[in-house]
C-alpha cells in the first residue's frame, strides 16, 4: 500500500470552490504516483475559515467551518470516488445532535462510504479557547489493505489509545497533527515513533504547516510529514521510513508493507507487540 501524506499550508482560499479545488490537485497528484490513501491534517478544514474571516476570531473561525462541514465531507467524498482513493480527511470540527462541537477525523473510502474517528483527549487550547467537546474513544477501520488506525494529534500521545486500535488489528496508525510549536511537533512525532516501536506498527505523521496571521486558531503551525516503523528486522535501524521537508507543503510518499508487520511480530529481536498483554476493547468499523 502507499501513502500519500500531505501537510498543509495555511494560505487562505479565495473561496469554497477553490478550496475544494486545492485538495482535488492533491488527490490527483496521489493518484497519478499510485497512492492507496492520501492522509490531510488536523484542522485542515480550519483553512477554509480564510474565505470569509480575515482578522483572528477563534469563535467566528470555528462556527465558519462547523456550518461548512457537512458540504466539505460532501465534496472530498466526490474526490475520493473520482480518483479511486482512500482519503482521511484530516479532521474536521462537527456540531452534534447535543449541540456541542468535536475534532472528527472522516475516514473516506472510495466507494463513497465514510466512517469518523473523534479526537478523544482535548488539548487546552482546544478545550479553553475553542470549547470543544473530547469525543469517542478509538476504533479501528476494516479496509481492503487491513485494518487501519486513526489518532489524532494529542490522542497519539497516549498509548493506550493507540494500543486499543492495534489489539483490535490495526498495522498502519494515522496521526494527523496541528501543532503550534516545535516542542508541540516534538511531543507528537516522538510519542509517534514510541507508539511504532511499542506495538511493532507502521505510524504516519501529518501536519498543517505555515503562519496565517488573518488567523487565531491556526496562527501558527509547525511539523513536517513522515512514516516511522519498528526499529527491528526489515525495518530501518532509525524506524524512519520516509520524512518531508520541515515547514514545506505538498506530498510525502512512503510504501508500508503489512507482511513485514506480520514478519517483525513473530520473529523481530524483541516482541513488543506479543509482551504487551491488558488492553482496552476497540470497536471494528466497516469501510468499504
Amino acid at each position: 500500500m502507499k501513502l500519500a501524506l500531505a501537510p498543509f499550508g495555511v494560505t487562505p482560499p479565495p473561496s469554497f470552490k477553490a478550496f475544494i479545488t486545492r485538495i482535488e490537485r492533491l488527490a490527483a497528484e496521489a493518484a497519478l504516483a499510485g497512492a492507496d490513501i492520501l492522509v490531510l491534517p488536523e484542522y485542515f478544514s480550519m483553512v477554509l475559515s480564510g474565505v470569509e474571516i480575515k482578522t483572528p476570531d477563534i469563535a467566528a473561525e470555528l462556527e465558519y467551518v462547523v456550518k461548512a462541514a457537512d458540504e466539505l465531507i460532501g465534496q472530498i467524498t466526490v474526490l475520493a470516488q473520482r480518483h479511486k482513493l482512500h482519503i482521511l480527511a484530516g479532521s474536521v470540527p462537527m456540531r452534534n445532535a447535543d449541540g456541542k462541537v468535536y475534532n472528527r477525523a472522516p475516514f473516506i473510502a472510495p466507494s463513497g462510504a465514510v466512517r469518523y474517528q473523534d479526537k478523544q483527549a482535548m488539548t487546552r487550547f482546544e478545550d479553553e479557547l475553542w470549547h470543544v467537546t473530547g469525543g469517542n474513544g478509538p476504533n479501528v477501520f476494516e479496509t481492503a489493505f487491513g485494518r487501519i488506525g486513526v489518532s489524532i494529534c494529542y490522542d497519539s500521545e497516549f498509548p493506550l489509545h493507540v494500543r486499543a486500535q492495534v489489539a483490535a488489528g490495526a498495522k498502519l496508525i494515522l496521526v494527523p497533527c496541528c501543532t503550534a510549536s516545535m516542542a508541540g511537533f516534538n511531543r507528537v512525532r516522538l510519542s509517534a515513533r514510541a507508539r511504532a516501536v511499542e506495538n511493532q506498527c507502521y505510524v504516519a505523521v501529518v501536519p498543517l504547516v505555515g503562519n496565517a496571521a488573518w488567523s487565531g486558531s491556526i496562527d501558527e503551525n509547525i511539523g513536517h510529514a513522515a512514516l516511522f516503523t519498528p526499529c527491528d528486522t526489515g525495518f530501518p535501524d532509525d524506524g524512519v521510513a520516509a520524512a518531508g521537508p520541515l515547514n514545506e507543503p505538498g506530498l510525502v510518499f512512503a510504501q508500508v508493507d503489512f507482511a513485514a508487520i506480520d514478519a517483525v511480530r513473530v520473529e523481530g529481536s524483541v516482541l513488543n507487540h506479543r509482551d504487551w498483554q491488558e488492553v482496552p476493547p476497540c470497536p471494528v468499523v466497516e469501510l468499504a
